[in-house]
């Protein structure tokens, strides 16, 4: 599968990388991927590799450039968590949704995504800013797995314009039932949301690479969904 590594140009100056993947048919819709507070590593560059197999011309930002350059966590490293947490207590949420924003821009003006059409998806910290963006933006379609800031920016609901699917883990220590119910009703009269709570699965349930938080059915079945969900909503 094909891929490299595009800069992009953010809104206050500079530049940062993402790592695109291109489907075989060379071309498609674009969907932005969004990184876990582990940033931008191999896990998040098979997700777009995942997206790439449906399609897709997905590209990962590295939302982590203004703290350092390359900043890839490895789950299994020992003390990775840790690091992970330490990195992201540092990063500037506004920023990275900024910066998210723009590489949205900049995966539409690519010449590989038919018709500008780019919609976006995220992990974790990635779940909480796909959302901000797909509030304060306008991608195709949005999907947000397990965003821990959802819930306390459900102030910018009303702002989401385009279609947007939440997965949320039914054992999630992380965000409660209660605050995944909020979700659902800040939610109730959008014209188009998908809400799917999968049962007996934590926080980062997608991640193979975090062997304490994978779960094997809830990834294998939250995927169908996604993969569903982008084929209704922007159709390769």
């Amino acid at each position: 599968m094909a891929s490299r590594t595009e800069q992009i140009r953010a809104g206050d100056g500079g530049e940062f990388p993402g790592h695109l993947a291109l489907p075989e048919s060379g071309s498609g819709p674009g969907m932005v991927v969004i990184q876990e507070i582990f940033g931008v590593n191999d896990y998040i560059k098979d997700a777009c590799e995942r997206l790439a197999k449906l399609g897709y011309v997905a590209m990962a930002p590295d939302l982590y450039w203004r703290l350092g350059p390359g900043i890839a966590i490895d789950e299994k490293e020992p003390g990775g968590l840790q690091k992970a947490f330490g990195q992201v207590g540092r990063l500037d949420f506004v920023k990275a949704g900024e910066d998210a924003t723009a590489a949205l821009e900049h995966l539409r003006r690519l010449p590989e995504v038919a018709g500008g059409r780019a919609g976006i998806i995220g992990f974790c910290l990635g779940g909480g800013v796909s959302y901000m963006v797909a509030a304060l933006s306008d991608p195709v379609t949005c999907v947000s797995y397990y965003g821990s800031a959802v819930p306390d920016a459900l102030a910018l609901a009303g702002k989401v314009r385009c279609p947007i699917l939440f997965h949320f883990g039914g054992a999630d220590d992380y965000i409660p039932a209660e605050k995944q119910e909020a979700v659902r009703e800040a939610f109730e009269h959008h014209k188009w949301v998908e809400f799917h709570v999968h049962e007996g699965a934590g926080h980062a349930f997608d991640n193979y690479n975090a062997a304490t938080m994978h779960h094997e059915r809830a990834a294998r079945e939250a995927w169908a969904q996604t993969a569903d969900f982008l084929k209704r909503t922007l159709p390769v």
